[in-house]
């Protein structure tokens, strides 16, 4: 029994019988041939089916060749299929146009049965390349997709593990971090929701801002414990002391910065390690800086700060309820914090209170 051996089907468009039944000849030991004697019956074919290369007469009536070459040109299924035109000009003209339509190459009638195989053999093979190409290249992003996402996966684990580090030295677990990150995340996500001259910003900007939320107290890391392990109120020079934590935090990260000027994620947390104990009205530390001049992230990350010191117990205050606490938000607004922000907060109180009541019933459990 003879085995069945496929041919790549090649459609050859042209209202010529003697043309077609010549390409018919030369390419049928070959190919399996598909004429056609018009533009309209053979995209009716291609509607259903699929070819390796298409031979296309440029002068045919009704339709001719280049209003073809624009319907395959415009379909992403048929575009990519490679386009021998056939012409009889000798100007040139067609065969440009032809070409910056998107043919792939052009052959003058009449031809040579030799170049039309040499023509057709070239196109095929130049399209298996490019198929191989498109392989090779999906391929590679894949692998390229894996890598860059196994990187981000590791940053994010050091950078939460740093984040946890700091936060540790000074609470008794890590769940600051979450909450202040958890309240950040609501403004945020209110922020892009609801663009606002002033607060616009990309998602990828505002996912900055939540993870580097978690970095707002890293130069802690650099605090003397009798300081900041002090079990009751701090005095002044101590005070003084803790107040330079921004200026430490910023510090490490600076050299990062240097390092790594195109890193979003770094440039942010600088912004926000150096600016979140700020105040709107200019009496915050450590530059003393105000409104707008202090970054969005930092203003962001202010009101998630204080928020949670104020529902959170110290040595020598008690948690506040979510309800005095907000009270408390509010009556700095214009003062400590943004006065936008402080109104994105009332539109969120719900969430902000769950996420303050949730970790206090998971230590109540505990």
């Amino acid at each position: 029994m003879a085995e069945n051996i496929y041919k790549p089907v090649i459609l050859t468009v042209d209202d010529d019988p003697i043309i077609l039944n010549s390409i018919m000849s030369t390419l049928k030991p070959e190919y399996n041939v598909r004429p056609f004697t018009s533009g309209e019956t053979a995209l009716k074919f291609l509607s259903a089916n699929t070819a390796e290369l298409i031979l296309l007469d440029c002068n045919m009536p009704r339709m001719s060749g280049f209003d073809v070459l624009r319907v395959l040109q415009a379909n992403p299924s048929l575009r990519d299929i490679p386009v021998i035109i056939l012409t009889g000009s000798v100007n040139g003209e067609d065969e440009i146009s032809a070409l910056e339509m998107g043919a792939m190459d052009y052959l003058l009638k009449p031809f040579k049965p030799s170049s039309l195989i040499t023509r057709v053999r070239l196109q095929l093979e130049l399209q298996k390349y490019r198929r191989h190409l498109e392989v090779l290249v999906a391929e590679k992003t894949q692998e390229l997709q894996r890598i860059n996402s196994k990187l981000v996966t590791r940053d994010r684990i050091t950078l939460d593990l740093l984040a946890a580090a700091s936060d540790m030295r000074d609470h008794d677990t890590g769940e600051h971090i979450q909450r202040t990150t958890g309240y950040s995340r609501i403004i945020v996500y209110d922020l892009l929701a609801n663009p606002t001259a002033g607060y616009i910003m990309t998602e990828e900007e505002g996912q900055d801002i939540i993870d580097a939320t978690k970095l707002h107290d890293i130069g802690k890391i650099a605090m003397p414990d009798d300081v900041l392990l002090k079990a009751g109120r701090l005095t002044e020079a101590e005070f003084m002391i803790i107040k330079t934590h921004p200026i430490h935090g910023a510090e490490m990260l600076e050299k990062a910065v240097r390092e790594l000027e195109d890193d979003s994620l770094l440039r942010t947390a600088l912004d926000i390690v150096r600016g979140h104990h700020e105040r709107w009205d200019g009496a915050g530390y450590p530059r003393g800086v105000k409104g707008d001049e202090i970054s969005l992230g930092a203003r962001i990350s202010a009101i998630s700060d204080v928020f949670d010191a104020l529902t959170s117990m110290r040595p020598y205050k008690p948690a506040y309820p979510p309800r005095q606490a907000f009270d408390m938000l509010y009556v700095e607004s214009g003062a400590h914090f943004d006065p936008y922000l402080i109104h994105v907060v009332k539109r969120h109180e719900f969430e902000f209170e769950a996420i303050a009541n949730r970790t206090k019933k998971m230590a109540a459990i505990a």
